[in-house]
Parts: C-alpha cells; sequence; structure tokens
C-alpha cells in the first residue's frame, strides 16, 4: 500500500486542534491486515459473570488463545440499549477508538469463529489478534467480512451490490485499478491514494476518515472504488462498508446485516448487577486540567511534543487536558514516532542498566559488562507504548516539567498520570513528535 504521507511541522498557534488533527492523520500510514475466518463456535462462559478473559480461560474451547492480562480494565459494564456486556480488552479498544460513535454498540457476547476470540458490535466485529501482541501494532482488528457482505453467495439486496450503479461513472466498481490509468492519476492529483495491494483509491471525507481513524489497521483494504448508492458516497473494506453523507462518513451497521447470516448470536443477556457502562466508571482520578466535554465523540489520543515538552490529550477533536512533561535527557532520548498504549500497570519498580555515559543499554536480570545498575521503586500509573520500553508514567522525584530529564519514558506529574490512567486504555493512540 502506498500511504508515504509525511507530517508538515506546523507552529503550535491559536486553535491547536485543527492543526493537531491535520498532522496527526499525516503519521498515521501504516498498514494493519487480518485473514478471513468463518465458522462460528458458542462462547461456553457465564455471559453476566467474569470481568476479564483470564477468568473464561477454562471455558474456552481447546486451540484459542484469549488476551493474556496486559492492564485492561478489570470492570465489566452492561451497554442497555443493545443487551450485552463489554469487559477486558475488547472494552479498552472500543473505549480507546471512539466506542459506540464509531463501531456502534456490542450486539453479541464474546464468541469462537475458526479459533479466534471475536465479538460483534454494530458496525464490525471485533477479532484478537495475538499475533501482534509483540509489536507496536494494534492487537484487535475488525474481521474482514466485507468481502463476505458483497460476495455472489450471500449477496442480499440490503447488503450487496455487485450491479454498476447509474450515475457512478464506473463500469464496475469492483475492478482493480492499474496505477497508469486515468482515473487513479486524477485521484492522486486531488490528494488521494492508490493501494496497490488492491487496486483500489482512497479519496476525499473517506480517505480522512480512514486515515484518522487508523483504517489500515482496523477497516483493512479497500476492495471497490467509491460509487455513489442512495444520495451518499459508499465505499468497501475488508473490515466494513464506509457511508459518506451529509451527516459526514460513517461505518454502515453491516454487523447487525450480517449477524443472521453468520450465525452469531445477538440474543440480549440479563444484565444482573452489572453497571451500565459510563466512561466515568474508568476515571481512576479527576482530570487536574480540565478543558474539554469527557464524552465528546472520538477516538482517544495522546500527543507529545518533544520541542514544547507539553502533552494533550484528545477524544476526537475535543482536547480534554494538557500538561508539561518531561522525556528523554540525551543519551536516551524518547522514540519518535506513532504508537499506542500496550501494557499498563498501577505500579510497577522500574529498572535498567547504564553505560558510563548514562545511556540506557539493558533491561532485565542479566547485565551487560560494565553496566550500571539503576532503579527507581513503586513508580505509578505506568502506560507503555512503545518496544524501546518507553511509558507515560506518573514522576514523585522530582517537579522540574517542561525540561527533559528521563531516561526515555515521558514523566507526568502525579495527579496526571492519576487521571490519564483512567482515561486512556490499551488502544489508546500515542504521538510524539519533535
Amino acid at each position: 500500500m502506498s500511504l508515504h504521507q509525511h507530517r508538515t511541522p506546523v507552529a503550535r498557534n491559536d486553535a491547536p486542534l485543527t492543526r493537531a488533527r491535520s498532522t496527526r492523520r499525516q503519521v498515521l500510514h501504516r498498514l494493519g491486515s487480518a485473514a478471513l475466518g468463518l465458522g462460528l463456535l458458542p462462547f461456553a462462559a457465564e455471559r453476566t459473570a467474569a470481568h476479564g478473559e483470564a477468568d473464561q480461560a477454562a471455558d474456552a474451547p481447546i486451540g484459542v488463545e484469549l488476551p493474556p492480562d496486559i492492564g485492561q480494565s478489570e470492570i465489566q459494564v452492561y451497554v442497555e440499549a443493545t443487551g450485552h456486556t463489554l469487559r477486558g480488552l475488547f472494552l479498552d479498544y472500543w473505549r480507546a477508538n471512539g466506542a459506540a460513535a464509531i463501531y456502534g454498540n456490542p450486539i453479541s457476547e464474546p464468541f469462537v469463529t475458526d479459533g479466534a476470540y471475536c465479538q460483534a458490535f454494530e458496525r464490525g466485529i471485533f477479532q484478537y489478534r495475538p499475533e501482534f501482541i509483540h509489536t507496536e501494532e494494534p492487537i484487535v482488528r475488525l474481521m474482514p467480512v466485507g468481502q463476505v457482505a458483497a460476495d455472489p453467495p450471500l449477496n442480499g439486496t440490503a447488503i450487496g451490490w455487485r450491479a454498476p450503479r447509474e450515475g457512478d461513472g464506473r463500469s464496475d466498481p469492483w475492478r482493480p485499478l492499474a496505477a497508469t490509468e486515468d482515473a487513479v492519476r486524477r485521484v492522486l492529483d486531488a490528494g488521494g491514494i492508490f493501494v496497490e495491494e488492491t487496486g483500489h483509491t482512497i479519496a476525499g471525507e473517506i480517505l480522512a476518515w480512514y486515515t484518522f481513524n487508523e483504517g489500515a489497521f482496523y477497516l483493512g483494504l479497500p476492495l471497490s472504488e467509491p460509487v455513489v448508492e442512495g444520495g451518499a458516497t459508499v465505499q468497501w473494506f475488508a473490515g466494513g462498508l464506509l457511508r459518506a453523507g451529509k451527516d459526514g462518513v460513517a461505518l454502515a451497521p453491516l454487523a447487525v446485516e450480517l449477524a443472521p447470516r453468520l450465525g452469531i448470536d445477538t440474543a440480549p443477556v440479563a444484565r444482573g448487577d452489572l453497571p451500565a457502562y459510563d466512561e466515568l466508571l474508568f476515571w481512576t482520578a479527576d482530570n487536574p486540567n480540565p478543558r474539554g466535554d469527557p464524552y465528546a465523540p472520538g477516538a482517544k489520543w495522546v500527543e507529545v511534543s518533544i520541542a514544547e515538552q507539553r502533552l494533550w490529550a484528545y477524544q476526537g477533536d475535543t482536547l480534554l487536558s494538557t500538561t508539561l512533561v518531561s522525556t528523554g535527557l540525551d543519551p536516551n532520548l524518547t522514540e519518535l514516532g506513532m504508537f499506542r498504549i500496550r501494557l499498563k500497570y498501577p505500579v510497577q519498580d522500574l529498572s535498567g542498566f547504564t553505560n558510563d555515559t548514562g545511556e540506557v543499554i539493558g533491561f532485565g536480570d542479566d547485565p551487560p559488562p560494565g553496566a550500571i545498575p539503576y532503579t527507581v521503586e513503586d513508580v505509578p500509573h505506568v502506560m507503555y507504548f512503545n518496544l524501546q520500553a518507553e511509558a507515560l508514567h506518573g514522576t514523585y522525584w522530582h517537579n522540574n516539567f517542561g525540561q527533559k530529564m528521563s531516561h526515555g519514558c515521558v514523566n507526568l506529574p502525579l495527579d496526571v498520570a492519576a487521571w490519564l490512567y483512567g482515561w486512556a486504555p490499551l488502544g489508546t493512540g500515542v504521538w510524539v513528535h519533535a
């Protein structure tokens, strides 16, 4: 896939929301793909009991890998709108990626298909992908049901469209295009992209949504060209159907339509004594620097500026909080890039080894020759975001925020870290830039 977009540095001004959103889009360019899997099995766990995946391990079918304990929420909630529960990893990734506003509410309990742990939501089917657990990529993706929905054997009037649409200007939206075709050149000239793997373009509002919501990972590759249908522009992707209309861009409720065809049990379950879902249930402390509506729609993401030594926490376009921080001091500069929170600890001893220049050269129990050990005990609210053992965490040993101070981690004031730990679940984007 050719997504060679580069962030253009723009000075922070009096309208940081627009600036941060547009430049963030330009660095969200990496691709995640998924493998098609069908053949459903019921998941034989108590449907209103255990809060985490580990509690169900004894009931899981043989060969099914469940998410390990990596800091996902211990709270299980009930979503009254659809009568289903959410817990563990799927709850975290749902919250991190826009919750109901992006993927809709849950329409099933967790189930197993083709050896994969899954849960259906109105606009997509979440699938745990353990092969990405030791990478910086998301470990939850959308099951690639787009091809199934549009395939002739399962094609229905409400879902599929293989026939050309009147007035869309294309004879066959499913036909892969060549990079040299005039249609591709026009899209590229207008700021769109061409995906070589499938021979399709993405442009306009759909591209903006796809990029901002990390569609390359979650939604997968485009399966068609966009066409006009019912006054809206629609385009099929591996994980779902995007529709751009007068109210903006959104995923179509494809999973709702597909669930009966795929044998997914959508019957509501009893609430029992579970709390109703509310975002504030997960907050471990009050926001010390409140800026915006905590119920604002959109994905959660954190921006860290090395130059300004400042962090901003966003929900969609809405700034919720900001603070001065301390990032890595030379020679342990904090890694730049687009990451996501991948491992959390409420408290942890941080230790490692440096050489005589102060550079961190190792971790664990086997120090390199000549290494100088260091340990900082009882560090609160640790949120790892990359493979360099760099984390957002609370800091009690200095108050010099606004200056580089760390071995590479992002040092936070204690009150900010306490709030961020609950607000930012696994899967929350972390963008670190110069």
